[in-house]
Parts: structure tokens; C-alpha cells; sequence
């Protein structure tokens, strides 16, 4: 049996169902980013244990993700386009990343620099400095390979033209016999519960392999891959030390990541 919703002579909507109150209540949730049971009370009509009963529904089905008094959008990630088409898109935001980034460096360190354009940006961004940097990415070995003051280590591996990086096994084994003082990497997707997910399934090892190297991870990504879930598990956010962002994120989405111990840096 459908559930109704009466709104009463002086409210202008109409009686919704169970079902178009739910479809109702998850486009506002993904228009606004957030809710809260106070907020589907008054904008719905209904008492806090409804309100509840819906965000566990629309959890169950994966569209939200509960939090302390409400719920957030969980929005998934889009396809993510070649590395060569995305160097012009968000280019001030990534350049602002890779400077803040770049400052984290100490001269003398050794570090890995991951594929992708943020990561990019990074290595952009140490010119002059005298460090060692270990790097799977083509994008980041041309930048740096004029580089006088860079001892640069390139790793090899089957060839991804789309990100024009190395990946798989050769490339996982060259990794377990290397260490670096911190790792700086790039992800398609990051959210505090869900953690670190990319949408290409045959990078997924390598990543990992990554991560298990650096004595100090830290992730950067742009506002618009925070709070989003892609097609494949990476690692959790505990994975990682800190995140670089940019400062447009919501702020709400701060404060779950600190509370697991990662620090957030704004560029």
C-alpha cells in the first residue's frame, strides 16, 4: 500500500506518494549536496522517524550517504576523458594545487609523482629544486627531464596511452623495491567513507603498489572529485596524510576527513 502525504487547506503541494516524496527528496538532496531530518520535516510534511525511514531508503538504494542528523549527496563519478584533453580543464585550480603542493617538498627528499594532470602541475612546479623523484608518468618524465637539479627514476610497465603512464606488473615490481619519503598522487574519485576509487580496474593494483611506498602520502584533487565514488576500491582514506584541494570544496566536507587523521590543505 502507497504511503500518503497530506499537506493540509493551506499548503499548496499536492498529496505525494511514498515513492514521488523519496524521488522528491533525492533531487533536492543532490541539488543542495546535503540535508538534514529538520529540513525533510519542514519542506515535507512529515515527522522525524519518516524523514529517517526515506534517507535509510535512498542509502539503501545508493543514492546518499547518512550522516549525524541528515544525509549527503553521493554523487559518482563521471568518465573521466584522455590526460592530454584534461591538461585545459580546471587548469588555474590544478596549478593551484600543484604550488601547494610543490611547497610541502623538502630539498634533498626523494618522492614519487603519479600520473595525471594534478600531478602534473606538481612537477611543474619544482623547477630548481634539488630532489629525487621517482615517476611512472610520461607527462611528468619530459617535464622534468631538463631538469639539471632532479635525479630523475622513471619506471616502465605497459604502456596506458589515455594517461600516458606505465601500469602493471613490471611496473608494481619495480615499485616493491623502491622507497620514497612522500608519494603525491592523483585520484578519479575520494570520499571520506568511501575512500579512494578510480574507474579504470587494471590500475587499481598499481595504485596500491604506489601508495605502499611512501614514508608520507598526499593526495590532490580538485573540489569536484571530493565526496564522489567511482568504479573501483583503491585504498581507504586512511591510505593517505593529506589531501590538497582546492578552496571552492564545501566546507562540510572538511571535517570527515580530518576526524580520520588526514590533513586538509586549501589552495
Amino acid at each position: 500500500m502507497k504511503e500518503k502525504l497530506s499537506f493540509g487547506m493551506n499548503n499548496e503541494k499536492p498529496s505525494l506518494s511514498l515513492v514521488e516524496r523519496q524521488d522528491a527528496l533525492r533531487r533536492r538532496i543532490q541539488q543542495q549536496s546535503r540535508i538534514t531530518v529538520a529540513e525533510i520535516c519542514a519542506e515535507f510534511a512529515v515527522s522525524e522517524a519518516t524523514a529517517r525511514r526515506d534517507l535509510d531508503a535512498l542509502t539503501e538504494q545508493g543514492d546518499v550517504r547518512r550522516v549525524h542528523g541528515g544525509a549527503l549527496a553521493l554523487r559518482s563519478a563521471p568518465p573521466e576523458p584522455p590526460v592530454l584533453q584534461r591538461t585545459v580543464e580546471q587548469a588555474d585550480l590544478k596549478k593551484r594545487i600543484g604550488q601547494v603542493a610543490a611547497a610541502e617538498i623538502v630539498d634533498g627528499e626523494t618522492i614519487f609523482l603519479g600520473s595525471g594532470t594534478t600531478v602534473y602541475e606538481v612537477a611543474r612546479h619544482l623547477a630548481g629544486r634539488e630532489v629525487t623523484v621517482i615517476t611512472n608518468s610520461l607527462l611528468v618524465i619530459n617535464e622534468l627531464s631538463q631538469a639539471p637539479k632532479i635525479s630523475l627514476i622513471s619506471l616502465g610497465g605497459a604502456f596506458r596511452r589515455s594517461e600516458l603512464s606505465f601500469i602493471g606488473h613490471i611496473t608494481e615490481q619495480s615499485l616493491a623495491e623502491l622507497r620514497a619519503d612522500r608519494v603525491i598522487i592523483g585520484i578519479r574519485a575520494v570520499d571520506p567513507e568511501e575512500g579512494l576509487t578510480n574507474d579504470y580496474l587494471a590500475e587499481t593494483r598499481t595504485d596500491r603498489a604506489i601508495l605502499r611506498i611512501g614514508r608520507q602520502v598526499i593526495l590532490v584533487a580538485d573540489h569536484t572529485k571530493i565526496g564522489r565514488v567511482s568504479t573501483a576500491f583503491v585504498a581507504p582514506v586512511a591510505a593517505i596524510h593529506t589531501l590538497v584541494t582546492t578552496r571552492e570544496i564545501d566546507s562540510r566536507l572538511v571535517a570527515p576527513f580530518e576526524s580520520k587523521g588526514v590533513q586538509v590543505r586549501l589552495a
